[in-house]
């Protein structure tokens, strides 16, 4: 069979979009992946579901649908993404309004929908992973339960010859190993097969963390051009070896270093890579350089799927209230410790400081704890107070108590900032794979 050409249009909810209609512009593709569903980002849409029942889906999926629907379209391109979040069917009714305000004639969406097991986990008290409690103790504050499906739930929108998938969660390999199996028609038991073609999936779910984002290091990692970053895609073979590239004429690298980065990427090992459709071994992956910005794939293998599927479990866990100020000059950090003493001082006079909170000034400590960047004086730091609290008013007082140090603390401070939002904590537990029922709806043109 042909060679498979895949590509990466997203990394996370927030990518950039222009290296994406570069690829549906120019790159041949066959199919084209926006991944952009986090561990929280879930949950989060779920809370705007719950405010707006036509919410609760990628805020940027209307724009990603304008920047690549008419290439896409014209060239045959199958779209696949999880942008559907909390709302897969409104997601694909909006893709459909995008297509209509870009006078496309036809268009073939498939939504698939199953992820959702919140009303499962309700009535059934199971483990929590990494934990010794169960989901009986997050009674009366979850807000989601979403299982990781497989790319065997997408198999029957590819099948249906959609032009673009939606999907809510799905793990995150699976968005490019469902096209490949399809195109391919590997079995759901070839488990070498599919281990390859999970890696062809973890090379590219992240986008241009393959192809040169989040790599550079001047002097040490240089990345040419990391202002204009090509995204990634692959060139996949039917035995699953592949070549993974960007576009010409785009800035970045492609390399051993970048893949093998990218490879360990969330792996606790490497042998053992649990995924719904199969537990793929990426401990034999060869990657070698055969031409400038190309690496060759090959050596993965797998072996039979795991019996549950893995849940990811969104609930409240009160508010953070949190206060920004700073100071500059010299002396700065002495300003900035003694801001740190009296806001701890008046927590205490608060009765607050048994709250889970962090003090740190921003420039100093903030990021490795108190043991590095204490020995040099910083021209400027940034005091910076937040606290779990139960409630919204309490959360509240705590920016109040930073922003009062205007009149009420060292010399010179400036530049208050205050927030409050609601905080959203995930939890992960195990689901028997016959509890989760997918089904597939086409919506058309």
């Amino acid at each position: 069979m042909t060679v498979f050409r895949i590509g990466s249009g997203a990394g996370y909810s927030g990518d950039r979009i222009d290296p994406a209609r570069d690829l549906a512009e120019r790159g041949q593709l066959d199919a084209l992946v926006f991944e952009c569903l986090a561990e929280r980002t879930i949950s989060l849409a779920q809370l705007r579901r719950s405010a707006d029942p036509d919410a609760g889906f990628d805020p940027l999926l209307e724009a990603r649908m304008r920047a690549v629907l008419p290439a896409c379209v014209a060239q045959g391109v199958t779209i696949i993404t999880n942008m559907g979040a909390a709302n897969p069917l409104a997601a694909g009714k909006a893709v459909l309004d995008v297509a209509r305000e870009l006078g496309l004639s036809r268009l073939r969406v498939a939504v698939v929908t199953g992820d959702d097991v919140l009303p499962w986990m309700l009535a059934h008290d199971v483990p929590l992973m990494d934990s010794d409690q169960s989901v009986r103790s997050l009674d009366g504050r979850l807000i989601s339960a979403n299982a990781y499906l497989g790319a065997d739930a997408l198999l029957p929108a590819l099948q249906a010859s959609a032009d673009v998938v939606i999907t809510g969660r799905v793990a995150d390999p699976a968005l490019f190993l469902a096209p490949l199996m399809f195109h391919f028609g590997w079995a759901l038991d070839d488990w070498q097969r599919l281990g390859q073609g999970i890696v062809v999936g973890h090379l590219l779910e992240c986008a241009a963390q393959v192809s040169g984002g989040y790599i550079a290091d001047p002097g040490f990692v240089d990345v040419p051009r990391l202002d204009e970053v090509g995204f990634p895609l692959a060139e996949v073979q039917v035995d699953g070896r592949c070549v993974i590239t960007k576009l010409a004429g785009t800035g970045g690298r492609v390399d051993r270093l970048t893949c093998t980065a990218q490879l360990l990427y969330e792996l606790e090992d490497p042998a053992r890579y649990l995924q719904p459709d199969v537990v793929a071994d990426f401990s034999g992956v060869h990657l070698t350089e055969v031409g400038p910005d190309r690496v060759q794939v090959e050596g993965a293998s797998g072996h039979p799927r795991p019996d549950q599927l893995k849940v990811t479990l969104g609930y409240r866990d009160g508010f953070i209230g949190e206060g920004q100020i700073s100071y500059a000059g010299p002396g700065a950090r002495a300003r900035g410790e003694l801001a740190l003493s009296v806001l701890e001082r008046r927590l205490q006079r608060l009765g607050l400081q048994t709250l889970e909170h962090r003090a740190e000034l921003i420039g100093v400590n903030a990021m490795h704890g108190p043991g590095l960047g204490t020995d040099r004086e910083p021209y400027e730091v940034r005091v910076r107070l937040a606290a779990r609290t139960p409630t919204r008013v309490l959360a509240e007082q705590v920016g109040q108590e930073v922003e009062a140090l205007y009149l009420n603390g060292p010399a010179g401070g400036g530049g208050v900032t205050m927030s409050v939002r609601e905080a959203v904590a995930v939890a992960s537990a195990l689901i028997p794979r016959e509890a989760v029922v997918c089904e597939c709806e086409i919506l058309e043109l």
